[in-house]
């Protein structure tokens, strides 16, 4: 057996240690135990290595190719998507007008001669405003009421011509009558004698001769009739004939007497006389306008709207104001459907009764409905709508960190929030500020 080689049992353990035999330079020597080159520790420490490169690449592709601006936040205005009630409104500005307005104009021309009211007065019905004065109408009364005069003369003396025309004949007839009588009872004594007897008492040219003054008789009293009525139809006549004349001058005397009375300017109504044009020595003209008396009877509220709303506007849609901390709400009564400048007017009277204290005048900021209260997801007004249109805008991440540009869809507005169509969820976060200052197509905006 070889003389390094030594059997060792349990027994007996070795006489000296590996340690006195390597420093003696004894006979036996133990191998070298060398440790693992690939450790838990050293294997998980270059996978998290491996990953965080791989990390960083996946980033720096993602990033490639990607427009991103650096932005301060303290510059952005952020707001956060909602769902809740969404009412589309528009904003108009209303005059306080009165409910009804009546016009002072002037139904005959003339010289200011006197002014009775001043401007901002309250007035009741009849009370005189001023005084007009027109000479040419005065004379054209006079020379009116002497035409009268000369018309009841002439049917005055139409009258009694008439009245002595029937006495006239009425005498004529009655001595017509007279002579008829004689003559009919000279006649008829001899008519029913016989021919014998009457020749005894007449001759026969006698007896014709009483026949024939009774026939004459007879017609003279017929003829003298009729003519009696038709001079009484003619007399009738003209007296009528009078008697229209002086109707009819007495009705233009009384419409030239109304004339006059024009010349005195008097409130048609009741009201203020929130307007009065006319100076003592003035000269105005017949249909001037002269001022206007507001009824106070209630109010109303015209405002202008852009043209571009005019097919969404009708009588009995509804708008709303606030005075102090009570809200009121106004009902479209009627609109004018011509465009002037691109605007149009509409008269809003009141639901209910108007504030206390208003007055003719004061402006209104008037949130004019457009359409129904309704539940939509809504994003809050910005100038981020010039730049885009309501077709795209930046969306924070969660972190918001960073901001990437989304495509969108915006529907209906009001002056607060636009209604979002597609494109934002409720509780995420969007730029609505203007983004002018970012330039054109950038993709993200980091937030700094």
């Amino acid at each position: 057996m070889p003389a390094n080689i030594q059997i060792l049992s349990k027994d007996h353990p070795p006489e000296s240690s590996p340690r006195s035999t390597r420093l003696g330079g004894g006979v036996g020597m133990d191998r070298k135990i060398e440790k693992p080159r690939f450790t838990p520790k050293r294997i998980a420490l270059g996978g998290a290595v491996l990953l965080l490169v791989g990390l960083c690449g996946y980033a720096l592709l993602a990033d490639f190719g990607v427009r991103k601006l650096n932005v301060g936040r303290d510059r952005l205005t952020i707001s956060t998507v909602e769902s809740g009630p969404f009412q589309e409104y528009i904003p108009v500005r209303g005059t306080v007008l009165p409910l009804h307005t009546v016009y002072l104009d002037a139904l005959e021309s003339g010289q200011v001669q006197q002014v009775f009211a001043e401007e901002g007065a309250a007035v009741a019905a009849g009370d005189p405003l001023l005084r007009l004065a027109n000479p040419d109408l005065e004379l054209t009364v006079l020379q009116q009421e002497a035409e009268l005069e000369r018309s009841r003369e002439a049917l005055r003396n139409g009258r009694l011509t008439m009245e002595q025309e029937l006495l006239r004949s009425r005498k004529a007839l009655m001595e017509i009558e007279y002579q008829l009588a004689i003559n009919k009872r000279n006649f008829e004594r001899y008519e029913n004698l016989s021919a014998e007897d009457l020749t005894a008492i007449l001759s026969r040219q006698e007896y014709e001769r009483l026949r024939d003054e009774y026939q004459y008789s007879v017609r003279r009293m017929a003829l003298t009739q009729e003519t009696q009525t038709q001079d009484s139809l003619l007399a009738s006549s003209k007296v009528v004939q009078l008697v229209s004349a002086v109707e009819r001058m007495e009705r233009n005397l009384e419409i030239v007497g109304r004339r006059l009375d024009n010349l005195t300017v008097r409130a048609p109504v009741s009201g203020q006389l929130t307007m009065l044009e006319a100076e003592v020595g003035e000269s105005k003209g017949a249909g001037g306008r002269l001022g206007q008396i507001d009824m106070l009877d209630g109010f109303k509220v015209r405002a202008t709207i852009d043209e571009h709303y005019i097919d969404r506007v009708g009588r009995g849609q509804r708008g709303q104001f606030d005075n102090g901390d009570e809200p009121y709400t106004l009902v479209i009564h009627k609109v004018y459907p011509e465009v002037k400048e691109g605007r149009f007017e509409v008269d809003l009277v009141f639901e209910g009764a108007a504030p206390e204290g208003i007055r003719r005048g004061q402006t209104l900021h008037i949130r004019l409905e457009l359409g129904d209260l309704d539940e939509a997801v809504q994003v809050a007004r910005g100038g981020f709508y010039q730049a885009t249109g309501g077709h795209w805008a930046y969306v924070l991440d969660a972190a918001g960190e960073r901001a990437t540009r989304r495509a969108i869809a915006l529907g209906r507005q009001n002056p607060r929030v636009y209604e979002v169509l597609e494109g934002l969820e409720p509780g995420e976060q969007v730029i609505t500020s203007s983004y002018e200052t970012f330039g054109e197509n950038m993709d993200v905006l980091v937030l700094r």
